[in-house]
């Protein structure tokens, strides 16, 4: 019995093994908080538009239609031309909020036909809106005008990101033309 004392000393110790292996990553207590995603510019878009046609007033709320006459496409993931024959959808609630749904092509510079639809939001302190919608140039952090771009690309192509990424947009209202700095969500 020479060897009982080593393992005595040996059993006592084990717990603390045992301890110190359920430490693992694997093992480890998760987290309830999530990572925030970064957001990287993909694109930037300058969306021509026409004269907005007005069609009046549907279960109170101004509704119009603002045709895409065309535009560019640049970015680090991106370039290429808007389309002429796309619309934005647009109807303004009594507060001045332009509930927005657009709905566009773009050729990218590989010749590839990308179809855009892009619901968001636009609104401000009404005498903002009013100088955007007498063509003035406004501050866009005067206002707020965010979208919520999808893309309906083909799914074996070189675009095909295009169509399982999440992006934001950031945009601002000028006379002739809407810019849109679209971010991917990562």
């Amino acid at each position: 019995m020479p060897d009982t004392l080593p393992r005595r000393t040996l059993l006592k110790a084990m717990p603390g093994f045992a301890l110190a292996g359920a430490a693992t990553p694997a093992m480890a207590v998760p987290s309830d908080t999530l990572a925030t995603p970064p957001l990287t510019l993909a694109m930037r878009l300058r969306v021509l538009i026409g004269t907005p046609q007005e069609l009046g007033t549907v279960d109170g709320v101004r509704k119009r239609v603002i045709p895409i006459t065309g535009g560019s496409v640049d970015g680090p993931r991106l370039t290429g031309k808007i389309l002429p024959g796309g619309a934005d959808w647009q109807s303004i609630r009594p507060d001045g909020t332009a509930d927005i749904l657009a709905r566009y092509s773009i050729e990218a510079s590989d010749g590839a036909i990308l179809s855009i639809v892009n619901p968001g939001y636009r609104h401000g302190p009404a005498p903002v809106l009013g100088r955007i919608a007498a063509g003035e140039i406004v501050d866009p952090a005067l206002y707020y005008f965010r979208t919520t771009p999808r893309f309906e690309v083909a799914s074996d192509g070189p675009h095909a990101w295009l169509g399982r990424t999440v992006f934001l947009c950031t945009a601002a209202r000028y006379r002739d033309h809407v810019r849109l700095d679209i971010f991917a969500v990562g």
